[in-house]
């Protein structure tokens, strides 16, 4: 991305975030058939260290915890260690694609929470079309019967994950410009999410829980590992690293994409929507392209250069 302008590179780097979170998804869906959620999460983060390490040494950098501030490494914790705990557990009761729908509530959360936290307006634009687009995720998960793609207990376990990572994304744009390199960011903070989930894991066993796979194929292994890299490795690090440069509330419009790419994914491992869950689909790409082209000029100017009246122009 070097020969590509500041603006442009980072919003590449959030399109990417957004592509590697919804494969990511679909990929783990597959995962989770064959490994119990609470074990699958560790084998992930694992993967996604030792591949973060391997690039460290490479670029012949050091990972130094002091480095990073200590509250910022520390959320780790709660995304992605609690908040993909949850969102794994959900993932076996709900399809890929209905999750991926689900995580696209995320910026409306953002854009609320940035609001109290970090004092960022939106126009009434964005409020809007975020509004559009939860309409349209409505029409996907309504059916007279109950939830259309799952049980409400994984929606409600997801909606809990994307909870966590909506604090997390406010939290992480404070303290981001005072941290070493992204990469940096993001070793430590997947080691304390390896720690979380390794201690969750070990109180299963204790308690008699599942945590052997039903049967491990080269596929199911395979998933483990790749959904390991794409979804922890990839998309944190094109997301923190567009995160730098952009408002909390600008960054969260491309997790409107994660559906396109998600379901995408989902559609090629045999997931299927009906016509009425097609219409709420296309409601939301409609919105979020609407959105992204409202927010393209102040979304990808750095944060420092965001003026009064740019910081309002949605």
């Amino acid at each position: 991305m070097s020969g590509l302008s500041v603006s442009r590179r980072v919003a590449l780097s959030l399109i990417l975030a957004a592509a590697s979170w919804g494969i990511g998804t679909a990929i783990s869906k597959r995962a989770v058939l064959e490994f119990p959620p609470l074990t699958l999460l560790p084998i992930q983060l694992a993967v996604s260290l030792i591949t973060l390490l391997l690039i460290v040494r490479w670029r012949g950098e050091s990972v130094r915890e002091a480095s990073v501030p200590t509250g910022l490494g520390r959320l780790g914790l709660l995304n992605p260690g609690l908040a993909y705990a949850l969102s794994l557990v959900g993932l076996t009761q709900i399809s890929a694609s209905l999750s991926v729908l689900l995580w696209a509530l995320e910026p409306v959360m953002i854009l609320v929470l940035a609001a109290l936290v970090l004092a960022e307006r939106a126009g009434r634009a964005l409020i809007a079309l975020s509004g559009v687009a939860v309409g349209g995720m409505v029409l996907v998960l309504y059916s007279p019967d109950g939830i259309a793609g799952g049980h409400e207990l994984g929606v409600i376990l997801t909606l809990a994950g994307v909870g966590c990572c909506a604090v997390y994304s406010v939290i992480a744009r404070r303290w981001i410009d005072a941290a070493g390199s992204t990469l940096q960011v993001i070793v430590v903070q997947q080691a304390y999410a390896l720690a979380l989930a390794l201690i969750v894991l070990a109180g299963v066993a204790i308690l008699g829980g599942p945590v052997l796979p039903t049967g491990l194929s080269a596929e199911g292994a395979l998933s483990a590992a790749a959904s390991g890299i794409v979804y922890y490795g990839l998309a944190y690090f094109f997301y923190l690293h567009g995160l730098r440069r952009v408002r909390a509330s600008i960054a969260a419009v491309s997790f409107y994409l994660i559906p396109v790419f998600g379901i995408a994914a989902g559609s090629v491992l045999g997931e299927r929507f009906d016509g009425r869950q097609w219409i709420g689909v296309v409601v939301v790409m409609g919105a979020v392209s609407l959105i992204a082209h409202r927010a393209e000029s102040p979304a990808v100017a750095p944060v420092d250069r965001l003026d009064t009246h740019s910081r309002t122009a949605l």
